[in-house]
């Protein structure tokens, strides 16, 4: 018995599996493929940010050339109608010098009136000058007037040529006399 208590003595060994080295590279290769997987990720965000980025900036330049193209076709729009309106000025100056010599002709007041409506339908309006203070930007001095008690200097005595404005644009400024 006493040889049997021998060999029953028992013998704690540890075991090493094969695999037990595997895990061990596994592991290794596991924290080499999330390092890669967020160095990827990384690379991904990064190229989504600059896509973005472009894509804005593509946008703004779309917006900017909308903006211009507008800008530009009301512009031209407007030079065209300032050209138009300068034709017609020499037309609305002889039905003024008409009504001067005859103010009773029912047929040229009647044209000037029809004429001063369109002109105020597109835009054109008169240049008040008579009574004014002198405008460079309005008014062209064409003579002076020594002043007296009813007319200040620099005031408007007289006007020869009537000015108009397309808007805020001055299509032709008021030919005036002043009063010096």
């Amino acid at each position: 018995m006493e040889n049997n208590q021998e060999n029953e003595k028992q013998v704690q060994v540890e075991t090493v599996s094969v695999n037990d080295g595997a895990s061990a590279s596994n592991q290794a290769e596991t924290t080499e493929t999330i390092t890669e997987s967020d160095k990827l990720i990384q690379e991904l965000q990064d190229k989504i940010a600059d896509l973005t980025d472009k894509y804005m900036r593509v946008a703004a330049e779309l917006e900017n050339t909308r903006r211009r193209a507008a800008r530009d076709t009301e512009s031209a729009a407007r030079t065209c109608g300032m050209g138009i309106a300068k034709k017609f000025l020499p037309v609305m100056d002889a039905l003024e010098s008409a009504l001067k010599q005859t103010p009773d002709d029912a047929g040229i007041k009647s044209l000037s009136l029809a004429l001063e409506s369109a002109f105020s339908q597109i835009g054109i309006i008169k240049i008040e000058s008579v009574g004014q203070t002198l405008n460079p930007q309005l008014h062209s001095a064409i003579s002076t007037v020594p002043a007296d008690d009813e007319h200040a200097a620099n005031t408007i005595f007289e006007e020869m040529q009537t000015g108009y404005m397309y808007g805020d644009t001055v299509l032709r400024p008021a030919m005036v006399i002043v009063c010096k």
